[in-house]
């Protein structure tokens, strides 16, 4: 979106760009025998939308999983496992998978799944639930079993998995103990994760999604990185791929690293289909877990901090070995004792090397103080933020964190006044990835269901235009590609979408109810 012209009466599009902006009169004189011409009635017309932070593959493998979101008891999510079980027929011994449980959402007893929960659904299948955030999963006896997760497990660096008094593994696996458990399900293979993946992107499309910063290679093997990079390369030869991938690379360790730079990738590989970006890292969990690492223990159970999922001197050695190797950061970091951390690691390798517009950026930045506002400002870092996280965070951030710490944080309003970059998305498959619920909840913040009365800290509101502009070009500038994408401009892709009402006269309550009418990518109706 052009801040100075955010929006156009009509455009033209000749062989996948925008060749002409303006009014109606001046585009029509550029009709001929060969136009199509699309009447959108005065219906508002965007640049496509760009989620900057989400993981497509992981979403579109996902669709074959049990959905337990919303589900308020223990009991209701094993009665649904149990009843999927059956309806499917599923095989003996085939992994039960599902995600999406929250157990702030449970009525009664608010605690994480464990073994003896899932052995109720069965004990003949593995199964494994994900938590909601994804930094919590629960698995069966069965799954254990099969694992090799007994009571002389050793416990993992930067995680944990929780044992009863006897030592015995309750099922509960939390940051990096998770992969003890997930190594031992089978992996997706290249054609299973492209026919997924065609069922991911046509959904995208329907939400006018063009553009997606997408983290995915922690759903494969560590070492099997490529085959996702195949999958996304032959769907784009076989002219399947109607998005625009910019690979945000979740890569295990410094070994997977290496090997990942010595085979030629690094930020930019590819072209404007498929793209490699940022390396990305996880220096933290998540505040629903309670595994974003803080400052002061958490309001609401003293004897955790969270988890710090790297040392500061292992941070600051794989941020410089990326920035000096020409790849751009994009680093989940939650909790603010996590967020000093990353942006010590980020600064040392500056000033060791400065380089004159890296773009790195911080995916969540969610618990900040007035220390770390100032620093997003001081060294330029990308704000990558998910406005629809408030659906659920606002009902706990202040139990979590306390009232003086929730005060600065999710401070929007606070970044863009000081001139950072905020790129907005929303981590589907944790949230859903309606950009129109995003913008309403960037706008309002108030959850999908209008509360809080009046917002919650509704004076880090965004503008309806800002909101827009972190959907579209905010998302490409992350990318490096605010030249060719992300506003309505001569020159640039022709990725538009048209909305059913216009989001910029419309009351804000009324936005979350707005639809895509039609998502046209590369000049073509998708």
């Amino acid at each position: 979106m052009d801040r100075k012209k955010p929006r156009a009466e009509a455009c033209a599009i000749e062989n996948g760009k925008i060749i002409k902006v303006g009014s109606n009169e001046e585009i029509l004189a550029l009709k001929n025998e060969n136009t199509k011409v699309l009447d959108l009635e005065g219906k508002l017309l965007l640049p496509g939308f760009n989620d900057s932070h989400m993981h497509l593959v992981g979403y579109s493998l996902y669709l074959e999983l049990i959905d337990l979101q919303g589900l308020n008891s223990i009991e209701n999510i094993i009665h649904k496992c149990r009843d999927e079980i059956n309806f499917k027929n599923i095989e003996r011994g085939k992994w039960i998978r599902g995600r999406g449980w929250n157990q702030d959402y449970f009525q009664g007893e608010k605690r994480f799944l464990n073994k003896y929960d899932l052995d109720k659904i069965s004990t003949e299948h593995p199964i494994v639930l994900n938590r909601a955030c994804g930094h919590i999963v629960a698995a069966n006896s069965r799954a254990l079993e099969l694992a090799g997760i007994n009571k002389n497990t050793t416990q993992v660096e930067n995680g944990h998995f929780d044992i009863d008094e006897n030592g015995e593994p309750l099922g509960i696996f939390r940051g990096n103990a998770i992969k003890l458990i997930e190594d031992t399900i089978p992996e997706p293979t290249v054609e299973e994760i492209k026919v997924q993946l065609i069922k991911g992107i046509k959904n995208a499309n329907s939400y006018g999604i063009t553009s997606i910063h997408s983290d995915d290679f922690g759903i494969v093997g560590e070492n099997n990185y490529e085959n996702i990079i195949m999958a996304y390369e032959e769907l784009k030869a076989e002219g399947k791929m109607t998005v625009r991938v910019y690979e945000q690379c979740l890569l295990s360790n410094l070994k997977v690293f290496e090997d990942f730079l010595d085979k030629g990738y690094k930020t930019g590989y590819g072209d404007d289909i498929f793209k490699i970006g940022p390396l990305k890292l996880l220096s933290d969990g998540s505040l629903g877990a309670r595994t974003a690492a803080l400052t002061i223990p958490y309001n609401d159970n003293s004897e955790t901090m969270g988890l710090a999922l790297f040392t500061q001197e292992e941070l600051n050695s794989i941020v410089e070995m990326a920035h000096n190797n020409g790849m751009q950061l994009a680093i989940h970091s939650i909790g603010n004792r996590s967020m000093y951390m990353v942006f010590e690691a980020i600064e040392k390798a500056l000033d060791k090397n400065p380089k004159d517009d890296p773009r790195h950026g911080i995916v969540h930045c969610q618990i900040t103080d007035e220390y770390l506002l100032e620093k997003f400002e001081e060294l330029n870092i990308i704000a990558y933020i998910q406005p629809i996280f408030l659906d659920y965070d606002w009902k706990i951030v202040e139990s979590r964190v306390g009232k003086e710490l929730a005060r600065t944080s999710y401070n929007w309003w606070t970044m863009v006044d000081k001139g950072v970059t905020i790129a907005c998305g929303s981590d589907c498959p944790v949230e859903s990835f309606n950009v129109l619920h995003g913008i309403y909840e960037a706008v309002s913040r108030k959850d999908l269901d209008g509360n809080p009365s009046g917002g919650w800290m509704a004076e880090q509101s965004l503008t309806v235009g800002e909101a827009v502009y972190g959907f579209t070009i905010g998302g490409a500038y992350a990318s490096f590609e605010e030249n060719i994408k992300g506003s309505i401009e001569e020159g640039k892709l022709a990725d538009v979408v048209v909305l059913s009402r216009n989001i910029f006269e419309i009351p804000v309550d009324e936005i979350k109810d707005v639809k895509v009418e039609m998502t046209i990518f590369n000049g073509e109706i998708v």
